[in-house]
C-alpha cells in the first residue's frame, strides 16, 4: 500500500484527536478516540481491544455464540495502527483517523477479522501469480433528517419540495445537491480516496460514487469503508441523513456494491484476455460458489429485498457481455481492462468480505477449470428463473454448511461469523411487527 498522506509528526503538532477505528463483521466502524498526545505511543506499541468486538451484532449487542467473549474472559488483544491508512478527517478539522489491526496469543492477525480475511487471500492468489485489480461502486439514499423510524426523501434544494422520483445520469440532481457532493469529492481528496464519478441513481436521493480500480484491493477496501464513513458525516453537516441500507423503501430501487474484478500475472497480462477459457473458468467459479457467498453479499434481513424482478439486481447467477440484467456482467473495454462485474452484493454489506467473495470465487473457478453457461444477450429476467437463495434463512443455512467458506476464509471466521447471523436471525424473528398486527390482531 502508498505511504500515509498523513505523517506522524504533522498529526501531533497540527491536530488534537485521533479515531482508531476496526470495521467489524457486519462492517460497523468501531473504535475509540484519543488526545494525539497518545498517538507516538500507539504507532509505537498498538492498543488493546477485546476480541468480543468481532462478536457484536449489528445492533452493537455481543454474542457468546461466537466464543469471542465471556468463554474466554472477554480478553483484550493488541491493536496496531495501520500506518498508511492514517488521514484526516475533513468534516472534523482537529481530527485524524487510522484503521488498526488485531493481533492474537501467537503473534498473528487476528483471523475473524474481515480486513485479515481479504488480506490472507490476496497472500494466496499472489503465490500462485495471480494479482487482482479491483473497483467498487456504491449506491446509498439521502434522507430526510427526520427519519427515526422510516425513511423519509430529501427536500431538494433548488425547488424546496420534497423528492418524489428521480431520472438515473440526471444532472440537475447533482446540481441540485451541488454542496454535498461537493464536500465529499473534498474530502475523497483530503483522505487519499480515489473516487472517480458521481451518478444520480434512478430513485429519489439515490446517488452512487464509483471508486478508481486498484491494484491493491485492500486500499480499495480502505477507500470502501472511508468513503462510507465520510459520506454520513459530510451528509449530516449538509442537513441530510445517508443510508446504505439494502432496500430502504418497498417501493424504489435498492442500493447495491458492485465490485469490478480483473486478474493479471506478473507481467501486468490480463488473465482473462489471454485465453477465453480463463474468463469462462473464472464466471464458473463465482456462478458455482454465489450461492454459498449470498450471506456475505446480503448479510442482513432487509439485504433480501433487493431481489425483485425488473430491479436491475440479479436473481441468480446469470452473466452476459454489456448486460445490466445479470448477476455476472463482462462490460465493454479494451483488453488490457477485461474484467467482471459482480452486481449481486448489497450495500450494507462489508466490502472486505464482499471483494473477498468475489476473489474466492474467481480463484476456485481458475483451479477447477469448469465451463460456465452461456452468455445471456437481452433481458435476462425473461430468460432465467431465480434460483439464488431468496431469505436470509436459507442463505445462512447454506453458508453454513459450505467448504468453500472454510478453505477460502478460514474455519474460525466461518464458525463465528456463522453463529453471529444465527443469533441476529433469532433476535429478528422474536420482533412483531406494524403489518402483523394490522393482519392478524383483530383478524384471526
Amino acid at each position: 500500500m502508498s505511504d500515509s498522506i498523513l505523517k506522524i509528526d504533522e498529526l501531533i503538532n497540527n491536530y488534537e484527536y485521533l479515531d482508531l477505528l476496526i470495521p467489524d463483521c457486519n462492517g460497523v466502524i468501531r473504535g475509540k478516540r484519543l488526545p494525539v498526545v497518545y498517538a507516538k505511543k500507539v504507532f509505537s506499541q498498538g492498543v488493546l481491544f477485546p476480541a468480543s468486538l468481532f462478536a457484536a451484532d449489528i445492533c452493537g449487542e455481543p454474542c457468546e455464540e461466537t466464543h469471542l467473549g465471556f468463554e474466554i474472559g472477554d480478553a483484550d488483544y493488541n491493536c496496531p495502527a495501520i500506518l498508511e491508512t492514517l488521514v484526516p478527517v475533513p468534516w472534523a478539522p482537529k481530527r485524524a483517523q487510522v484503521l488498526l489491526d488485531m493481533i492474537d496469543d501467537d503473534g498473528r492477525s487476528f483471523a475473524v477479522n474481515p480486513r485479515e480475511v481479504l488480506k490472507r487471500l490476496l497472500a494466496k492468489l499472489s503465490a500462485q501469480n495471480i494479482l487482482p485489480t479491483v473497483a467498487v461502486e456504491l449506491e446509498f439514499y439521502l434522507l430526510s433528517p427526520d427519519c427515526a423510524t422510516e425513511p423519509q426523501a430529501p427536500v431538494n434544494p433548488i425547488t424546496g419540495a420534497v423528492e418524489k422520483s428521480s431520472q438515473v445520469y440526471y444532472m440537475d440532481d447533482l446540481d441540485a445537491y451541488g454542496e454535498f457532493i461537493d464536500a465529499i469529492q473534498k474530502t475523497c481528496e483530503e483522505q487519499n480516496i480515489l473516487a472517480e464519478a458521481a451518478i444520480s441513481e434512478c430513485s429519489p436521493g439515490q446517488f452512487e460514487i464509483n471508486l478508481s480500480h486498484s491494484d491493491d484491493p485492500l486500499k480499495a477496501c480502505d477507500d470502501a469503508i472511508y468513503l462510507k464513513r465520510a459520506i454520513k458525516n459530510v451528509a449530516r453537516q449538509c442537513g441530510y441523513t445517508a443510508t446504505f441500507m439494502a432496500k430502504p423503501y418497498g417501493q424504489f430501487s435498492g442500493s447495491g456494491t458492485h465490485v469490478h474484478t480483473s486478474l493479471y500475472n506478473r507481467k501486468g497480462e490480463n488473465i482473462f484476455a489471454q485465453d477465453e477459457r480463463h474468463l469462462r473458468w473464472a464466471i464458473a467459479g463465482l456462478q458455482n460458489t454465489m450461492a454459498e457467498a449470498m450471506l456475505l453479499f446480503s448479510p442482513h434481513a432487509n439485504s433480501f429485498r433487493r431481489f425483485q424482478p425488473n430491479s436491475y439486481v440479479a436473481l441468480n447467477n446469470s452473466w452476459g457481455y454489456n448486460n445490466r440484467t445479470v448477476a455476472l456482467r463482462v462490460p465493454v473495454s479494451d483488453d488490457q481492462n477485461k474484467r467482471v462485474e459482480h452486481r449481486i452484493a448489497g450495500a450494507d454489506a462489508n466490502p472486505y468480505l464482499v471483494v473477498a467473495a468475489v476473489l474466492a470465487g474467481l480463484h476456485k473457478g481458475l483451479m477447477d477449470e469448469k465451463d460456465c453457461t452461456e452468455a445471456i444477450s437481452g433481458n435476462a429476467y425473461k430468460q432465467t428463473k431465480a434460483t439464488n437463495p431468496n431469505h436470509w434463512q436459507a442463505a445462512l443455512a447454506i453458508f453454513e454448511q459450505s467448504q468453500w467458506v472454510s478453505e477460502y476464509f478460514g474455519e474460525t471466521f466461518h464458525q463465528v461469523f456463522t453463529a453471529l447471523k444465527h443469533a441476529e436471525i433469532n433476535r429478528f424473528n422474536r420482533h412483531v411487527s406494524p403489518l402483523e398486527c394490522e393482519w392478524y390482531l383483530q383478524t384471526v
